[in-house]
C-alpha cells in the first residue's frame, strides 16, 4: 500500500532544505508541519510561529493551543520524522540554513552564524542584524575593547547559568521533556484546567464595586481619590483579561476573545491584539534580549549588560541603540525604575495605537474582525473617559491633569508585577537544545504571598508556573504550583521562588548591576576617545 505524502518519512536534510527555500517547517509530535499558509490567520501573530521554525514545538503547540485548535494541525501535515529531533536554530534568530538536497551527511548539524558565539551576545547579534539587512551607524559602531568587555560578561553569565542548571545533554533534557509531559497530564487529570466560574463572580462584584465607588466619589467631588479607585478598578480588570488573552476562562477562542477585548478596549483604552502580538513572543522567547519584547526597553531601562552593544530587535526589526539618551539613564537606571513604570500606562496608550492604526494584526481567519471591534472599543473608551469624565465631570485644567495622572500612575504596581519575574533572571541563550520547561524556569520566577492576598496580585504572582502552562487558569494556579514543585524537586531545576519585596530587591540589585558595567564601559569609551583610538565594527 502506498504511504501518502503527509505520511511520508522526512529526513534532517529534506527539512533543512525546505526551510532553506523559506517554508516554514516546525515538528509537532513527530508530525512534520508546513505552517505558511496558517500564519496570516494566526491571533498570535506570526512571529511566535518563526521563533520555533526548524524545531520541535510539541510542548509549545500544546500549552498555547486548545483542543479545537490542535486538531486542526493534520490539514498542514506534510510528513514525519523518525527517532529524536535535533532542533535547528530559527532563521529568526540567525540560523544559516543549506538549500542543496544532494548533501550526503544526514548528521550534519544546521551552520549558523552565531553557532560558535553563542556566549558573546554582541557576535551573535551582529549576524542577526546582517541577515535583516541594518547598517550599523557609526554612532552607535562600538571598539574592540567594549566588546571584549561586553563578551566577557556575556560568557561569565552563561558559566555562572550551567553551573546552576542541570547538563543540556540530550539524556538529561529528554528526562525533563518526559516529566513535564507527565506533570501536564496530570494537571489536566486533576481538573486544573477547569474554570473557577464562582471565583470570576466575586471579581464582577469587587470590580463593580470599585466603579461604583469612584463614580460615587466623582460626583460628590473627591476628585483624586476618585481617580485612585479608577486605577484600582483598571488593574483588577487586567487581571481577567490576561486570563481570557491566554484561552483560560471558557477555553472557546471567540468567547474568550470577546471577554479579553471588551475588557481591553471599551473599558480599558488599550488592544488585547496589540497585547497577544508581543506576550506570545515573549512566552515563546522569554527573557531573550534581542527577541522578547518585554526586556527591550532602552533609553530607559537596560535589563542586561548586552543591551549596552546596540542589540537587534527581531521583535521591533530595529536597532536599539546604546545612544547618548541611554547612556546619560541607563546608570542611574535601580533609581529610575519605579518613575519608569509611573508611566507604563501611557505607553500601552501609544502601542496599542500604532497595531491598531497599521494593521499589524491577523486581517483574515477567526481574527480577522478583532481589529474593528477593538477601534470602535477604544473610540467608546474616549468617550467615557475622555469626555464624560475629564471634560464633563471634571471642573478645571489643573482637575483633569490630576485625574489623569493619579489614575494613571496608580496602576504602577501592575508593571512592577509583570516586570518583577523576570528582569533579575537569567537572558542567557543555551541554545536549541534546551527543554522548553527548563528555559522558562530559568527565566521566570515566582512572587510567594498568603492566600488571602492573591486577589491584590491576581494570578501573576505565579509566573514561573503560567509560563509552564499558561492555559490554567489563575485561580487554579496555587493549587499547579505544588505539583510544579515536586516536578523541579524531581528534575533538579532551581524553583525561584520569593517574597514580593525579595523579588523586587533582586530586580533592584540587578538593575544596579548594568548600571555598574555601564559606568565602566563609559570609562572604557573615554579611555579610548582619549587614546584617539579607531572605531570598529561589530
Amino acid at each position: 500500500m502506498q504511504r501518502s505524502t503527509g505520511d511520508a518519512i522526512l529526513s534532517r536534510r529534506q527539512i533543512e532544505a525546505l526551510i532553506a527555500g523559506g517554508q516554514s517547517i516546525i515538528i509537532v509530535n513527530q508530525k512534520v508541519l508546513r505552517v505558511d499558509a496558517w500564519i496570516p490567520y494566526h491571533p498570535g501573530g506570526h512571529k511566535t510561529i518563526q521563533h520555533v521554525v526548524g524545531k520541535d514545538a510539541t510542548d509549545e503547540f500544546t500549552i498555547f493551543h486548545c483542543e479545537e485548535t490542535r486538531r486542526m494541525i493534520a490539514r498542514y501535515q506534510i510528513g514525519r520524522i523518525e527517532g529524536r529531533w535535533i532542533n535547528f536554530v530559527p532563521p529568526i534568530q540567525g540560523g544559516v540554513f543549506r538549500s542543496d538536497e544532494d548533501g550526503k551527511d544526514e548528521s550534519a548539524i544546521l551552520v549558523k552564524e552565531k553557532q560558535d558565539t553563542s556566549s558573546t551576545g554582541l557576535t551573535a547579534d551582529a549576524g542577526i542584524r546582517k541577515r535583516h539587512s541594518e547598517p550599523e551607524p557609526m554612532e552607535n559602531m562600538a571598539t574592540q575593547d567594549e566588546i571584549t568587555f561586553l563578551d566577557t560578561q556575556t560568557k561569565e553569565e552563561i558559566k555562572l547559568t550551567l553551573s546552576q542548571y542541570p547538563p543540556l545533554d540530550p539524556v538529561t533534557q529528554d528526562e525533563i521533556v518526559a516529566q513535564y509531559r507527565l506533570l501536564h497530564s496530570r494537571i489536566h487529570a486533576e481538573g486544573l484546567y477547569n474554570c473557577n466560574y464562582t471565583a470570576y463572580a466575586w471579581e464582577f462584584a469587587r470590580c463593580s464595586l470599585l466603579f461604583s465607588i469612584m463614580l460615587f466619589l466623582l460626583h460628590i467631588g473627591w476628585y483624586n481619590t476618585s481617580a485612585l479607585f479608577l486605577a484600582w478598578f483598571w488593574s483588577q480588570m487586567v487581571f481577567a483579561a490576561h486570563d481570557a488573552g491566554h484561552i483560560g476562562i471558557t477555553q472557546n477562542f471567540t468567547i474568550d476573545s470577546l471577554i479579553g477585548m471588551t475588557i481591553a478596549a471599551p473599558i480599558g483604552g488599550l488592544s488585547l491584539g496589540w497585547w497577544k502580538r508581543s506576550h506570545n513572543v515573549h512566552h515563546i522567547v522569554t527573557n531573550a534580549p534581542e527577541h522578547d519584547p518585554d526586556n527591550q526597553h532602552l533609553p530607559f531601562l537596560a535589563v542586561n549588560h548586552r543591551f549596552l552593544g546596540n542589540l537587534f530587535s527581531t521583535y521591533h526589526e530595529r536597532l536599539l541603540a546604546y545612544n547618548k539618551v541611554a547612556q546619560a539613564l541607563v546608570p542611574y537606571q535601580a533609581y529610575l525604575y519605579y518613575i519608569v513604570l509611573l508611566f507604563g500606562r501611557f505607553n500601552l496608550y501609544v502601542q496599542s495605537w500604532i497595531f491598531l492604526l497599521q494593521a499589524q494584526g491577523p486581517r483574515k481567519g477567526p481574527a480577522r474582525w478583532h481589529r474593528w471591534f477593538e477601534i470602535c472599543g477604544n473610540l467608546i473608551f474616549w468617550l467615557w473617559f475622555g469626555y464624560g469624565i475629564l471634560y464633563k465631570a471634571l471642573p478645571t485644567p489643573l482637575s483633569r491633569v490630576s485625574f489623569v495622572l493619579i489614575s494613571h500612575m496608580a496602576t504602577m504596581p501592575l508593571h512592577v508585577q509583570f516586570t518583577v519575574s523576570h528582569f533579575a533572571m537569567s537572558t542567557t541563550d543555551l541554545g536549541p537544545t534546551e527543554s522548553f520547561a527548563q528555559k522558562m524556569l530559568r527565566t521566570t520566577m515566582d512572587v510567594d504571598c498568603p492566600p488571602w492576598l492573591d486577589w491584590f496580585h491576581g494570578g501573576l504572582q505565579f509566573q514561573a508556573i503560567h509560563h509552564l502552562y499558561p492555559r490554567v487558569p489563575r485561580h487554579n494556579l496555587r493549587r499547579t504550583q505544588a505539583l510544579v514543585m515536586e516536578f523541579c524537586r524531581d528534575v533538579g531545576i532551581p524553583y525561584a521562588l520569593y517574597g514580593f519585596v525579595g523579588g523586587n530587591r533582586k530586580v533592584l540589585g540587578s538593575l544596579a548591576e548594568v548600571a555598574r558595567q555601564a559606568a565602566i564601559l563609559e570609562k572604557c569609551r573615554r579611555t579610548v576617545a582619549e587614546r584617539g583610538d579607531l572605531v570598529w565594527g561589530r
